[in-house]
This record gives structure tokens, C-alpha cells and sequence, in this order.
């Protein structure tokens, strides 16, 4: 069955060309171009559905106006941002900007520096944990909240279930995080549901793998904290001794099968078993989907539909490629029958696995990491041999599942755009938006802070300075805090160019998601036919066609510092295929600027059209 649903789209692809031209012409060059007329719909579910944008933000650092920046400051020192923080106000902000999703990053509880033992808390310590905040994909109980994001630790969860009632309430949906892979080294629920174990509490302490253990184990051996591993920067703190009792041994949340993690382990965390043995099997697969799964299973089912159940909308599930696929495909249907609408997103970073995880994990969507982004950000970047035409072959390569990909040009993984190790300039994020947005019909995602430029530069403490906005730290995120305004939301504190920034991604995400030739529409890439054309940059500039029965988008991007005068050749068989063979010139408005630009369609002498377009700027040309 999933070989037919995988070969579908090329089926419908091939008829479809063979119906619009076959008896057109007998050129063979036209026939070779028609081979790059691609209809990426899906074939699998409403087209429509799958455009959905997605706003990220880390929670501890999205309404802290705190501005100290001490490097390793804690809590009190720097400042954190609180679920009350993100309000009405912020929401309504969000929702302007064009989202339909939030992505809460780092909600359920992580080991952290801060001592909340007096709300029943256990103490991290802080030889296994990493930054004073600690990291967010270091899950310390699955059943909470993190203290730090409530004003009333005791009354933590019912903060987060206001916070997801304030955004349902103004028309978004609410995702969250699923780290799949691993768990804090401490991990311990204070906050299970009555009836529910713990992961670990009835392992086997013996063995070093069992299909229904929830860890794997090193038998006999302790746990040795890395070796030159500094907590807090070298500051003194209770639990900072060097040493962290764990015996016998588990193994660390990237696979590392060892006592002695190194510093570049993920040695804070502690892989999960999902009945692939990983210490001596190589890999092998010890479980049945038709029977008694493994205990981890049933496990992360309970977790998963406590969130559910509580409202959740969809989850971001970390490193996915690092769980078996037959876990996705036994449980996101079971909770799809809790809320079919619910989303859940792969980070997922192996092509070849991309298909796999579509159409037999049964995921909604994938991150689109090493295709446009990679391709989009060796060009923004200026990178030796780098080339805007490289994104011909990188859509092609994902017909059939094209609406499944996330896009996006920002996340807490990545480097700033307007970071000093990324391009160092903001407005090189908007030809980049425009092309991420509307090459497919699927999500599209942007980072807090994104859209005011951002640069994520300084020292934060464990993140270093490396052009990232710290997940590890509590800090204060400066360009973010001017439009954050003292919690008023409405940018009383951005420069001109800051606003005329956000107001660009707002302009891109609106058209992109308001025009019905981008939402469903087929597309066509015009770098094929602009090839050899003297006045036209293949290297910086990228341009194609979406459309549909009523509606054609003429998309041209610009990722250079200069001002383009081009001459963007639309052949002939391009004009019969989106239906306007029967004019010389049409009259189009750009969905962005709102300005007008006559289009050439001269099919007899397949000259260029005269455009010009703006340094680092995008148009959508609608007609």
C-alpha cells in the first residue's frame, strides 16, 4: 500500500504532462523542459491543511525584560520570562504576524540550577546538568512544568493549562516538545497520574539491554562525570563536586555506550529503549507491533496523552530519526483518535528517511534542514560555488511528500540570520522567507526574534557566543525585548528599519498563506529556462511559478546586495500551461509591496521580460 501512495504523485505528474503537451510540439529541447513541470499537491490529505506557520519561541526567554546579561547569571540575576509574561497582548502580536501555531520550547520540566526544594522539588545537580537554566531536552519529569516559567511554583501546571487556554482563545494552536530519544540522567516524576511508573522504576538493573527496560545499563559500573567538565563556569554551588552517583552505569542520550562520557557527549541525559538493542545486537530490532510492545512504548503513549488531553495541539519530536520508526506508526494514530487534528513534527535530518517516516511513521511533517534551508543558507552566506539554482534539484527530490516539509530559516538549533556567523544582515532573511514560504504548500516556521533581526551575539554562559540565542542560560534577548516592549507587545522600542523588517515577514506570510495559487497551486521553476540568459543570475536570483484555476503567482527573489535589472524569460509552453497563451502582456500586483508590474508574454520571440528588483527583496507578482 505504501509503495502506491509513494509512486502516486509521479503517476498523476506524468499524465498530467502528457495531456498538456504531448501534442503541443515535437521539439525535443521543449520536451526535456517539460520534465521540470512538477505538481507537488499531495496526494495524501487536503492541501490547504498543511499550510500552517508555525511560531517558535524559547518560553524562559520570550517575556523576560530583564537586560543584566551577566554571563552564568542566575535566576534572580537575569531575569526569566514567565507563562503570565506571554499575554493577550503578545498573542494578539503572534497571531498579526501571520502564525496559526506556537511552539511553547522548553514547557515540560528539565533539570535545572535553581533550588525549588522547597515546593517538593528534588535538587539537580549541577555535574549533569548544562547552563544554570539546564537544558530543555533534558526532561527531569514528563507529568510537569517547569518551575521557573510559573509566578506560583505550586500552582505551576495550571499556569500552562491558562497559557494554552489564552492562545486557543485567540484563534492559535498550541505545540510543545517531545524529546523521544533520552531523559535527564535524574529524571524523576513528582507529578505522575495516579497509577502511572515511573521510566526505569521496573528495569532490570542486570542487564544491559531488555526489550522491557526503559534504559540501557552498564552492569557493574558507576557513572564517571566528563572529565574537565566545569558546572557554572567554575562558580561554587552545593551539588558541583565532580562527581554524580549512578551505578550500574546507563548509557548517555546520543547512544555513547560508555561509563566515561566525554564533554561532547550528551552526557546530561540518558538514552531511552524502545526495544532496539544498542549494546550488543547491532542494532537489532527486538519487538512485535501486532503484540506486547515494549514497556517504553506504552510508556511515552501515557505521557503523550496526558498533554493531549490537556489541550495540546501538536508536538515537535526531537531527533526522531533516533527512535524506530515502527513507534511513530504504532502510536501517532493512537493519539490521532484522541484529536485527529492534532500535528506532530520530525526533526528528522536523513533524506533517504524522509519518505519512511512520512508514509510509515505517519508524521505530518518533516524539518526541511539539509534541503532549502542548506541551499538557502550556502547562498545568503556567499559560500564558494554556492547557486540558487541547486533548489531545482532539492524540490524535485521531494515530490510526493513536498507539503510534508517544515521550512524554515531560523530555530533554536541555528545560527541568527543577522548573526556575525551567519550573513550579519537581517534583510537577507526576507528573499530567504519568500522562497521558504511559497515553493510548496506546506508549513512554514520563524523563530522569535527573527523578524526584528535579532543577532543572538555575547557570551551567555554554557552557550559561549556562537551566534545562537542561548537555550542553556537565563538571558535577556535584546532586539526581542524592544518590540516586547515592557509586555505592552507592540514594538515601541524597534528602530524604523526594525519595523519595516517585521512588516516584510508579516507581508510574506499573509500572501503566502492567503494566496489560493500558493496554498494548493502546481508549480513551475523558471531557473531552467534562464539558464544561458546573460540577464539573469542563477546564482542570485530565483524565480518560479505557482498556480491554479484562479490565480497565477509570479515569485522573484533576490539574494544579492545589488539591484537586479533582469530580463526573466517565461517560454511558451510556460504560458500555455498556466493558461494565458491568449495574452502578449499581463498586469500584475505585488502581493508585497502592493505596487503594479506589466508582465511581457511575447510567445513568438520568448524574449525576456523586463523586471527590476530590489537588493535582498522578494516579489510575489499576482495575476
Amino acid at each position: 500500500m505504501n509503495i502506491i501512495r509513494r509512486k502516486f504523485p509521479y503517476l498523476i505528474i506524468g499524465i498530467f504532462t502528457l495531456l498538456l503537451f504531448g501534442c503541443s510540439s515535437g521539439n525535443q529541447e521543449d520536451e526535456k523542459k517539460m520534465k521540470h513541470l512538477y505538481d507537488i499537491s499531495s496526494s495524501t490529505e487536503n492541501i490547504e491543511d498543511h499550510k500552517i506557520v508555525v511560531y517558535q519561541m524559547m518560553t524562559r526567554l520570550f517575556g523576560n525584560t530583564t537586560t543584566n546579561n551577566i554571563p552564568w547569571g542566575t535566576l534572580k540575576q537575569n531575569g526569566v520570562g514567565k507563562f503570565d509574561d506571554i499575554n493577550e497582548a503578545a498573542l494578539k502580536g503572534i497571531k498579526d504576524l501571520g502564525a496559526t501555531h506556537v511552539w511553547y520550547t522548553g514547557v515540560i520540566e528539565h533539570a535545572v540550577i535553581t533550588d525549588y526544594r522547597k515546593y517538593g522539588i528534588r535538587l539537580d545537580d549541577a555535574d549533569v546538568v548544562k547552563g544554570r537554566a539546564g537544558s530543555p531536552y533534558a526532561i527531569k519529569d514528563y507529568y510537569d512544568v517547569n518551575p521557573d516559567l510559573a509566578n506560583n511554583v505550586n500552582q505551576r501546571v495550571e499556569e500552562f493549562e491558562a497559557l494554552i487556554k489564552r492562545t486557543h482563545d485567540e484563534g492559535l494552536k498550541v505545540i510543545i516538545d517531545f524529546v523521544p530519544n533520552h531523559v535527564a540522567r535524574s529524571y524523576y516524576s513528582d507529578k505522575k497520574p495516579k497509577g502511572v511508573k515511573d521510566l526505569g522504576a521496573s528495569d532490570n538493573l542486570k542487564k544491559g539491554f531488555d526489550p522491557n527496560n526503559n534504559f540501557y545499563y552498564l552492569p557493574g559500573k558507576p557513572f564517571v562525570v566528563p572529565e574537565g567538565y566545569k558546572p557554572l563556569g567554575g562558580a561554587k554551588f552545593p551539588l558541583a563536586d565532580g562527581k554524580f552517583k549512578e551505578v550500574p552505569a546507563k548509557v548517555s542520550g546520543n547512544g555513547a555506550v560508555t561509563p566515561n562520557p566525554t564533554v561532547n557527549d550528551w552526557f546530561e541525559t540518558v538514552r531511552l529503549n524502545y526495544g532496539v538493542n544498542h549494546i550488543s545486537g547491532n542494532g537489532e530490532k527486538v519487538f512485535d507491533i501486532d503484540g506486547d510492545v515494549p514497556s517504553t512504548w506504552k510508556k511515552t503513549l501515557e505521557i503523550l496523552t496526558y498533554w493531549t488531553e490537556k489541550g495540546v495541539d501538536g508536538f515537535r519530536c526531537d531527533m526522531a530519526e533516533m527512535v524506530p520508526v515502527e513507534y511513530w506508526g504504532w502510536m501517532i494514530p493512537r493519539i490521532k483518535k484522541i484529536n485527529p487534528n492534532i500535528r506532530f513534527i520530525a526533526e528528522v535530518y536523513n533524506p533517504k528517511e524522509y519518505e519512511n517516516y512520512i508514509f510509515n511513521g505517519k508524521f505530518d511533517y518533516l524539518y526541511d534542514k539539509v534541503g532549502v534551508y542548506d541551499t538557502l543558507r550556502a547562498v545568503m552566506e556567499d559560500r564558494e560555488g554556492s547557486s540558487l539554482s541547486h533548489l531545482t534539484k532539492v524540490w524535485k527530490e521531494m515530490d510526493g511528500f513536498n507539503n510534508h516539509m517544515l521550512r524554515f530559516l531560523e530555530n533554536h538549533d541555528e545560527q541568527r540570520i543577522a548573526s556575525k556567523e551567519f550573513s550579519n544582515d537581517p534583510q537577507l532573511g526576507i528573499p530567504g522567507m519568500a522562497v521558504s514560504a511559497a515553493l510548496g504548500s506546506g508549513p512554514v516556521m520563524i523563530y522569535f526574534g527573527q523578524e526584528v533581526g535579532e543577532p543572538g551575539k555575547n557570551v551567555s554562559g554554557f552557550s559561549g557566543d556562537d551566534g545562537r540565542t542561548t537555550i542553556f542560560d537565563y538571558w535577556g534577548v535584546p532586539e526581542h525585548q524592544k518590540w516586547v516592549n515592557n509586555h505592552k507587545y507592540d514594538g515601541g522600542q524597534l528602530s524604523a528599519e526594525q519595523r519595516t523588517l517585521r512588516k516584510q515577514y508579516k507581508d510574506i506570510i499573509k500572501a503566502s498563506t492567503e494566496s489560493s495559487a500558493i496554498r494548493s497551486g502546481k508549480l513551475i521553476d523558471l531557473q531552467q529556462f534562464n539558464r544561458t540568459n546573460a540577464k539573469y543570475n542563477t546564482d542570485k536570483v530565483y524565480s518560479f511559478i505557482r498556480f491554479d484555476e484562479s490565480e497565477r503567482v509570479l515569485v522573484i527573489t533576490n539574494f544579492s546586495d545589488q539591484e537586479m535589472e533582469l530580463d526573466l524569460i517565461i517560454p511558451s509552453i510556460v504560458i500555455d500551461a498556466i493558461g494565458v497563451s491568449n495574452l502578449d502582456e499581463v498586469k500584475t500586483k505585488d502581493l508585497l509591496s502592493g505596487q503594479s508590474v506589466s508582465i511581457s508574454l511575447d510567445k513568438a520571440k520568448e524574449s525576456g521580460s523586463s523586471i527590476s528588483i530590489a537588493p535582498y527583496s522578494a516579489m510575489y507578482l499576482t495575476f
